[in-house]
């Protein structure tokens, strides 16, 4: 089949997010700081938050559980601009040049629908996507349910057979293979034309 549509992932894909960016200096202390992101304020606390849990109930019920984190609990959203270092110029590069094409370009990301606002606002390459992204917060379901692929595929009228979808979370290249997408793996050393070029996909 014909590729006609690039879907992307967006963190670790075309932004630059990591809790690290902040609490580095806020703790000062790596170890201290591990422990924190490991134990308190883990990964999949922030995923329910990327579910559609608001910051505010999702900052409280992790205070009540870890009342000495207080402080260190509420500096997570208060400063998640800063987690955000950057895009990622390489591959948003790539995405401006197949903005240049006739494939269809889409979104499918695990972002809090509360601050994912901030990266549209922000970064004016999400305007290639002409509103055409599908946001975990919003939709209230998360990859790797394959729910919310197909959320994608029948809002937009698109076939999985004919879309590569771009992720750096390979549970999510798995899910997204099973369902019928050709899939790019990301990681940072990756040539993303060269991956998409191989998969048929024409920049001219």
């Amino acid at each position: 089949m014909k590729i006609k549509n690039i879907v992307f992932d967006f963190g670790g894909v075309l932004m630059d997010w990591n809790p690290r960016y902040f609490f580095k200096d806020y703790f000062n202390d790596d170890e201290k700081m591990e422990y924190f992101l490991t134990h308190i304020a883990q990964q999949e606390w922030n995923e329910e938050q990327d579910r559609g849990r608001s910051l505010s109930e999702g900052t409280n019920i992790q205070v009540n559980k870890f009342p000495e984190w207080e402080k260190e609990i509420r500096a997570y959203y208060d400063n998640w601009t800063v987690m955000l270092k950057s895009d990622i110029p390489q591959n948003v590069e790539i995405l401006r040049k197949l903005g240049n094409t006739e494939y269809g370009l889409f979104g499918l990301t695990n972002w809090s629908a509360e601050t994912f606002p901030y990266a549209l606002e922000n970064y004016d390459f999400f305007r290639l996507f002409d509103g055409k992204i599908v946001v975990s917060g919003t939709e209230k379901l998360i990859k790797p349910d394959p729910k919310i692929w197909y959320v994608l595929l029948e809002r937009y009228n698109i076939q999985a057979g004919e879309s590569v979808f771009i992720d750096d979370n390979p549970k999510n290249i798995e899910i997204a293979r099973s369902i019928g997408f050709k899939t790019i793996h990301i990681h940072p050393e990756t040539d993303l034309e060269y991956e998409l070029v191989n998969l048929g996909v024409e920049f001219r």
